[in-house]
């Protein structure tokens, strides 16, 4: 057992003591220790987080003159401390100090965008588990960075709408490079995906491919050489990746087409397919709706029912909102319309996919397909047909991660000693589990330690995001740890090497961890 609280404190005051001395004789001799988050994407420049050791009896008035550094909030209620301004190397110093717990790097927060009100009732609903409609979309990132391909009737380039996003890949009808829309389908569709008033990923590059002529008719022959083109696209230019396609178009069945999809697929990109407007027909009688490897969309209304002209069965993925959906048009560059159909469900949720490769750009179309169906909304869509999935899309404030369970858990059983009155680190490689981690996570500890209010717990993230698992306790004098804790790591790349932190904050007591369980 660790020896009194008073007297542990007692011990500081002498550490703290004994390190003014020397800061006195040797300025350059300062001793530094670590900032949490330091240079991390989101960091404000010389801005930094104090928190003090429980006992601390320094005050903030006397840091802060110690270490230079500019009180900008004061601490008092939910934790001691302070924020303040100060040269990252004063930072690193005033971390040293015997009587602060750590130091963190401040950064920048940022609320997920919310669209108020919707022009859209389709956006109005992908972002809630239920009805009513609240009117407003809100969304955790705009896709920028991920590619679009438009594979439809082309796209009106100069609509508003567009902020000058979107741009001519291919026509497969004239045979040029001009993929202009004259029969207005595919604006629609582009709006759906990128617009920014009526789209989903609100900063998508939109690239139109042409392969319907101005009465939305094309050739199986065509929308090939459209996918070809697409395939090749995103093989010679890297920086096209990641990227989506949308396919709101159909025939009968047709093997060619759909391997291509299959190939193109294969490349890395991740397709949404309309699943036919058949009045109920079955989408397995469709290409290139029934390719297994890309996401198949039926249509619902406004009440959830799934729409009269869907077609449904086994081949389908997902539904997402598809009649009376309003997005830009070809008439005029602030045109707009408001129209059905399987095609405008379909762009919804390439949309969602372009948001997921927004956050997770190395996620494979597997992965994207998974992600997108494993998060949305079971149960809900009425009569969704024979053999349908009832599942209704939904993209949530953060991207969608691995479902607990998926990616295996993994436990570091080699003992790690923790040295008193510091911090050691243990750590566990996840690999093969591309995507963002859970939201429901794990850690399971076992540590072996006398008086173990003194440790405080962290998960370090691939990242370096710090996730605080156990707080130090001035009261808690019970000897060792076997706890599992919660943790939400669904904004963190699966992947990579996991960190558990142990800090020992006091002096005297020593212990060992015995090992730790990640489950992500």
């Amino acid at each position: 057992m660790g020896e009194s609280w008073a007297r542990r404190a007692a011990g500081i005051g002498l550490v703290a003591s004994t390190a003014l001395v020397l800061s006195s004789v040797s300025a350059t001799a300062a001793p530094e220790g670590e900032i949490r988050n330091l240079g991390a994407s989101n960091s404000v420049k010389d801005n930094y987080i104090v928190v003090l050791k429980d006992f601390s009896t320094s005050s903030v008035e006397n840091l802060s003159a110690k270490y230079s550094a500019t009180v900008k909030h004061t601490y008092k209620s939910a934790l001691r401390g302070f924020s303040a301004q100060m040269s990252e190397t004063q930072a690193k110093r005033l971390a040293a100090d015997p009587s602060v717990a750590y130091v963190e790097q401040d950064g920048e927060v940022r609320i997920s965008e919310t669209q108020t009100p919707t022009p859209s009732w389709g956006l109005d609903r992908i972002d809630q588990r239920a009805l009513p409609l609240d009117n407003s979309y809100t969304y955790p990132n705009r896709g920028a960075g991920v590619t679009a391909y438009i594979i439809d009737t082309g796209i009106r380039l100069t609509h508003t709408d567009f902020g000058g996003r979107a741009v001519s890949g291919t026509d497969t009808v004239d045979n040029d490079n001009d993929a202009t829309d004259c029969n207005g389908h595919g604006t629609h569709v582009a709006g759906t995906i990128g617009g920014q008033k009526y789209g989903v990923a609100k900063d998508v590059k939109l690239v139109a491919v042409r392969v319907l002529n101005c009465q939305g008719s094309g050739t199986f022959a065509g929308v090939i050489a459209g996918i070809d083109w697409v395939t090749n696209d995103v093989q010679t230019n890297p920086a096209h990746k990641p990227a989506v396609a949308n396919m709101s178009l159909g025939g009968g069945a047709n093997d060619t087409v759909d391997q291509a999809v299959q190939r193109s697929i294969a490349a890395g990109v991740t397709y949404g397919l309309a699943a036919g407007n058949d009045n109920g027909g079955n989408a397995c009688n469709t290409s290139p709706a029934r390719t297994p490897e890309a996401i198949t969309v039926g249509s619902t209304d406004r009440t959830d029912a799934r729409s009269s002209f869907s077609n449904l069965g086994t081949c389908l993925d997902i539904f997402a909102p598809g009649r009376d959906i309003t997005s830009a048009w070809l008439t005029d560059d602030n045109a707009t319309n408001t129209i059905s159909g399987t095609s405008m469900a379909t762009p919804h949720v390439v949309g969602a996919a372009a948001v997921f490769l927004g956050s997770s750009p190395t996620a494979t179309p597997q992965q994207v397909r998974d992600a997108l169906v494993e998060n949305a909304t079971s149960d809900v869509v009425t009569s969704p047909g024979t053999g349908s999935p009832n599942k209704l899309l939904h993209i949530t404030g953060t991207a969608p991660g691995n479902p607990p369970g998926q990616c295996p858990a993994v436990t570091n059983d080699t003992d790690t000693a923790i040295p008193d009155a510091s911090s050691v680190t243990s750590s566990i490689a996840i690999a093969d589990c591309n995507g963002k981690a859970s939201a429901t996570g794990t850690v399971k500890v076992a540590i072996k330690h006398t008086y173990r209010g003194d440790l405080e717990l962290a998960l370090i993230a691939p990242s370096g995001t710090v996730k605080l698992l156990k707080v130090s306790n001035g009261s808690d004098s019970a000897d060792d740890i076997n706890a599992t804790y919660n943790v939400n790591a669904s904004a963190e790349d699966a992947n990579g090497t996991w960190q558990l932190r142990v800090r020992d904050l006091y002096r005297q007591d020593t212990g060992t961890i015995d090992s730790w369980t990640l489950d992500i």
